[in-house]
C-alpha cells in the first residue's frame, strides 16, 4: 500500500496558485469597474494594474520633461534594483552658470565602460565648465553638437526607443528639461575571433570562417566584395529576443522580385524568441516536408562571395556563425568553394567521385537487399555462394540485418559528434573496427554487410553540404524498406516519386532541379560538371539576373594576342 500512495494523485493546497498576466490584467479592469472598493482597496489594485500593463504601455510613453519622472519609468520598465545588471548614475552638467542634472543608464558586461567615461562622462561633467561665450538657445542641440561628438548618437523621444538601444549594447543619456534623449552606441561585448572553418575544410582556398557577430561577419564579405553596390539591409527578428539580421545582395545583380520575396518572409516572421540561422531556415523555407535542404548554410565568407556575385542572397543573423543562401538548387549542394580554385579537369573528376558517392549513399543498400532478396539470378554464382556461406550462422533476415547495422553506425555517428574533444574520433574507431569484428565473431551480422555499410558511410561523407547528406542518409531506409519488400520494382517506384517531388519543389520561386528540370538556357555551365573558368561567361539564368553576364567573351586577351603575332610570323 505504501507503493500505491505515490501513485495516487492528491493535490497540493499549500502550492502558490499560478496566474496568467492576461487574466489578472483582466481581473484588476473588472474590479477597478466596480463602485463597492473603498479607497484603500482602489488604490491597491491600481498599483497592480499598472504593475500589469507595464511592459505593454509604458513602453509608449514619450519622454518628459522631469527628469526624476523619467528616473521611475526606467526603473519600472527593467524593475530596478531588482535587475541587477542594469547601471545607473546621476551626474550634473555645468553650463553657463547653469546646473542641470543628468541620468545615464546601460547594461553591464554589453557597453565599453571606457567609452561612456571618456567621451560620454567627461565631455558632459567636464567640457561644460569651460568658458563659452555664444549664447545658448537650445540645450539639446549644444549637447548633441558640441559635448557628444565622438560616439554614434542620435535623439529619441520615446522609452521604446530608449530600450532598444540599451538592450543592443547601447547606454542612454536623460537631461532635465530636455523631452529627448541621447542614445549612444556603445556597445562591446566578448565574442568569438574569426577561426578556420570546422565543416567546410578545404586545401587550397580561405581559411576564414564566421563567427556569432553580426558585423564581423558582414565585413568578412566586404573584404572580399569590395562593390559599391553590395547592399545590406537590417532589421530585428523576434518580438522580444529583437535578433539583429541582415539581408545582403547586389543591387545592380540581384533580381528585384527574388529580393522582395527575402525581405517579406524575413520582416513577417512573428514569433518571441529566435537565435541561430536554422531556426530562421525552418520559418522561411518553402516546404518543411520535403526531405532535401531548399537553403543553403555555409560558414564560409569566400562561397556567400561567391554567390552574391551570381545573384543569389544572404541572410545573416546576429549569434549564429552560419549565413543562409538562397535560392538553392540541387547541384549546388554538391558544389564546394574549392571547386572555383582547382583547375576544372580536376574538379570535374571530384564532382563524378561525389555524385558516384550520392548514388552510393542512396541506393547501395535498398540494392544490396532487392539483389540478395529477389533477384539472385544477377549475382554471380561463386559470389552468390559466398554471401550464402558468411549468413549462414546469421539468425536474422538480410533487411533487419541492414536496419541494425545502420542503425548502429547512425548511433556511433551521433556519439562521436556529441562527445568534446578527442574522444570524439576515438568512439568512431572503437565503434566501426571493434564492435564491428565483435559482431561478425559473434554471428550477429555478415562481414559483407559490414562491407555495405562502410561504403554506404564512405558515400555519405563524399557529399559536402550536411544538410544534403543528412537527408540522403534518411531517404535511405525509405529505399531499405522498399527493397525489401518489392526489389527493383520498389526501388523504382521510390526514385519516382522522390523525382516527382523534387521536381515539385521550389526555393524561393526557382525550381529546386534547375537547371535541368525545367531544363534552362545552355549558357551557364557550372552544372553538375564545368567549363574552364575563362569560359565562364554566364550567370545562372535561372535565378533571372539583372545582369547575366559575369565575364567578357574574351577573358583572355593575351591569349588572342599570341595568336594574332603567331599568325603574322607564320604569314612573313
Amino acid at each position: 500500500m505504501g507503493f500505491l500512495n505515490y501513485l495516487i494523485f492528491r493535490e497540493n493546497y499549500k502550492r502558490e496558485e499560478f496566474v496568467l498576466r492576461e487574466n489578472k490584467r483582466r481581473e484588476c479592469e473588472t474590479a477597478l469597474n466596480a463602485e463597492s472598493l473603498d479607497v484603500f482597496g482602489k488604490e491597491e489594485l491600481e498599483e497592480e494594474f499598472r504593475d500589469c500593463t507595464a511592459g505593454d504601455e509604458i513602453l509608449k510613453k514619450k519622454i518628459s520633461k522631469d527628469l526624476e519622472l523619467n528616473i521611475q519609468v526606467v526603473k519600472r520598465i527593467y524593475k530596478i534594483p531588482d535587475n541587477s545588471d542594469l547601471v545607473t548614475r546621476k551626474f550634473n552638467i555645468t553650463v553657463k552658470d547653469k546646473v542641470l542634472k543628468g541620468f545615464i543608464v546601460f547594461i553591464d558586461g554589453m557597453t565599453d565602460r571606457v567609452s561612456i567615461s571618456n567621451n560620454i562622462l567627461q565631455p558632459l561633467m567636464l567640457l561644460s565648465n569651460l568658458d563659452i561665450r555664444e549664447n545658448i538657445h537650445d540645450i539639446g542641440e549644444f549637447i548633441y553638437n558640441r559635448l557628444l561628438p565622438f560616439n554614434q548618437i542620435k535623439k529619441v523621444c520615446d522609452f521604446k526607443e530608449i530600450t532598444e538601444s540599451v538592450n543592443f549594447g547601447g547606454c542612454a543619456v536623460f537631461v532635465d528639461g530636455l523631452e529627448c534623449a541621447f542614445a549612444a552606441d556603445v556597445k562591446s561585448w566578448e565574442h568569438r575571433s574569426v577561426d578556420t572553418p570546422r565543416s567546410e575544410t578545404v586545401i587550397r582556398g580561405s581559411q576564414e570562417a564566421f563567427n556569432e557577430q553580426l558585423r564581423a561577419n558582414t565585413a568578412l564579405i566586404r573584404k572580399i566584395l569590395k562593390d559599391k553596390d553590395l547592399m545590406i539591409e537590417s532589421t530585428t527578428i523576434g518580438r522580444r529576443s529583437n535578433t539583429p539580421c541582415a539581408v545582403m545582395y547586389i543591387r545592380d545583380i540581384a533580381n528585384d522580385s527574388l529580393v522582395n520575396e527575402v525581405l517579406k518572409r524575413v520582416k513577417s516572421i512573428n514569433v518571441d524568441y529566435i537565435f541561430d540561422t536554422g531556426e530562421l531556415e525552418q520559418l522561411i523555407e518553402d516546404n518543411t516536408f520535403v526531405a532535401a535542404p531548399q537553403i543553403i548554410a555555409t560558414e564560409r565568407p569566400d562561397r556567400v562571395a561567391t554567390m552574391l556575385s551570381q545573384g543569389n542572397i544572404a541572410v545573416i543573423l546576429d549569434g549564429s556563425p552560419y549565413v543562409l543562401v538562397m535560392p538553392a538548387t540541387v547541384t549546388e549542394f554538391l558544389h564546394t568553394s574549392e571547386d572555383t580554385n582547382i583547375r576544372y579537369p580536376y574538379v570535374n573528376f571530384i564532382r563524378v567521385i561525389r555524385i558516384i558517392g550520392v548514388v552510393i549513399a542512396l541506393l547501395l543498400p535498398g540494392l544490396y537487399i532487392a539483389v540478395t532478396n529477389f533477384h539472385q539470378e544477377m549475382i554471380p554464382t561463386n559470389l552468390l555462394f559466398a554471401i550464402e556461406a558468411s549468413r549462414e550462422n546469421v539468425p536474422f533476415p538480410s533487411v533487419v540485418e541492414m536496419l541494425i547495422m545502420e542503425f548502429s553506425f547512425e548511433l556511433i555517428r551521433e556519439a562521436g559528434i556529441r562527445v568534446p574533444g578527442a574522444i570524439g574520433s576515438t568512439i568512431g574507431i572503437v565503434g566501426g573496427l571493434i564492435l564491428g569484428q565483435a559482431a561478425v565473431a559473434a554471428n550477429l551480422v555478415s562481414p559483407i554487410m559490414i562491407i555495405i555499410v562502410a561504403i554506404t558511410a564512405l558515400g555519405s561523407f563524399s557529399i559536402p553540404s550536411f544538410s544534403m547528406s543528412f537527408s540522403i542518409r534518411l531517404i535511405r531506409f525509405a529505399y531499405i524498406i522498399l527493397g525489401a519488400t518489392a526489389g527493383f520494382l520498389g526501388i523504382a517506384l521510390g526514385l519516382t516519386i522522390n523525382a516527382l517531388m523534387l521536381a515539385a519543389s521550389k526555393s524561393f520561386g526557382v525550381p529546386f532541379l534547375a537547371p535541368f528540370g525545367p531544363v534552362t538556357k545552355e549558357k551557364y555551365s557550372d552544372k553538375l560538371s564545368r567549363k574552364p573558368i575563362w569560359k565562364q561567361e554566364y550567370r545562372p539564368d535561372y535565378l533571372n539576373p539583372k545582369d547575366i553576364k559575369s565575364q567578357s567573351k574574351i577573358s583572355r586577351s593575351w591569349a588572342v594576342k599570341n595568336d594574332k603575332s603567331e599568325g603574322e610570323d607564320d604569314e612573313d
